[in-house]
């Protein structure tokens, strides 16, 4: 699960991508000005608090006057990035990124395709702790409050349960899930990407089949890396990224800007807190995550995206479909953890089709 950590994220640690893409890190360490949002005087900045520099200040400023961007202020005084492509009342889907604290940028090609092709209105939305949104400085974090914020957002965008889908990859998806089961009463469908329903079935399927795929020496390296807690050292992100995130995140010869980007600006400290410290080690608040007896419980009908070459075991995926009371399961045979850029046709046909199929009802 870290994007360059972890597949629940899908996104890489700044220093790592920074290191293997050759792009800046989301946390400055220049001696360029730095500013947070909405600080709070007397308080020390929480470690999960993004710093900006001036030039990164900058691009968040130029990203919220784009057309159809809003920030959206929250109950508890700090506001969301949000951009809406398209325009559609009948279907309107708000999308939630995976991290957490990745950004909305590597889920683009859903902004670009579902609005053109198929005439959907499309939200683009950074949590809170996210580049385009503000950094709390206050340990705000747990699964509970990202559900109120994204409560709080459909709200402020007007939808309700005549137009308004959830669709989540990867941790979005565990927040897709998680509200639904809180409220239902708002959704229209659920779309759930490349995220299963429990966390230790995560671990369990990364530790005993996909890792074994790999040869013996290889293995035998990680480990060594991975018992000495070092997590960040070049040559084992390079290890990773070549014999893991390329078969399993994106299989693309070449990863898209967007993804490139998005990993780039993880905030990596609130990665870390939720997810824990590498794609093969996971750790953090949501280690004991598992909603699997409560599937049942979503009446919502809902669409559960799998991909053949994921972190997730696309068998289990296409399992939740049935373990939900309205599933239908999508596999993208020639996809990973971000099918929506590597098996992209069948992907969003497939999301397309799932969303007709609720409207003709």
């Amino acid at each position: 699960m870290k994007f360059y950590p972890s597949p629940i994220l899908l996104a890489v640690a700044c220093t790592s991508l920074s290191a293997l893409l050759g792009l800046s890190s989301c946390q400055t360490t220049s001696d360029e000005t730095k500013t947070t949002d909405t600080p709070t005087e007397g308080t020390a900045v929480s470690p999960y608090a993004l710093e900006f520099s001036a030039e990164q200040q900058a691009e968040r400023e130029a990203k919220w006057s784009e057309e159809g961007a809003r920030r959206i202020e929250l109950s508890n005084g700090y506001s969301v990035f949000t951009q809406t492509f398209g325009e559609n009342p009948d279907v309107c889907i708000l999308t939630l990124h995976g991290g957490p604290a990745a950004t909305h940028e590597y889920l683009l090609s859903l902004a670009y395709d579902l609005p053109t092709d198929h005439g959907y209105e499309v939200v683009m939305y950074d949590q809170l702790g996210s580049f385009f949104s503000d950094q709390p400085k206050e340990d705000i974090w747990n699964i509970d409050r990202w559900v109120e914020e994204v409560e709080e957002v459909r709200q402020a965008l007007g939808y309700d349960a005549s137009n308004f889908y959830l669709l989540g990859n990867s941790w979005g998806g565990i927040l897709g899930m998680e509200y639904a089961l809180k409220y239902p009463e708002h959704l229209n469908g659920l779309i759930v990407c490349n995220m299963v329903s429990s966390i230790p079935e995560y671990a369990a399927y990364n530790h005993e089949v996909l890792r074994p795929q790999m040869r013996s020496s290889l293995v035998d390296s990680l480990n060594a890396y991975e018992e000495a807690g070092d997590f960040q050292n070049e040559i084992y992100l390079d290890l990773v990224q070549r014999e893991f995130y390329n078969k399993h995140i994106c299989r693309l010869s070449e990863w898209p800007e967007e993804v490139e980007v998005s990993f780039s600006r993880l905030n990596y400290p609130l990665y870390d807190l939720m997810q824990g410290p590498s794609e093969f080690k996971v750790g953090g608040r949501l280690i004991d995550w598992d909603i699997t007896d409560r599937l049942s419980e979503i009446a919502t009908p809902t669409l559960m995206v799998g991909a053949t070459h994921d972190t997730m075991d696309p068998q289990a995926m296409k399992r939740q479909a049935g373990l939900v009371q309205n599933g239908q399961s999508l596999t993208c045979e020639n996809g990973s953890h971000l099918c929506m850029w590597d098996d992209r046709t069948v992907f969003m046909q497939g999301v397309a089709a799932f969303i007709d199929g609720v409207e003709l009802k």
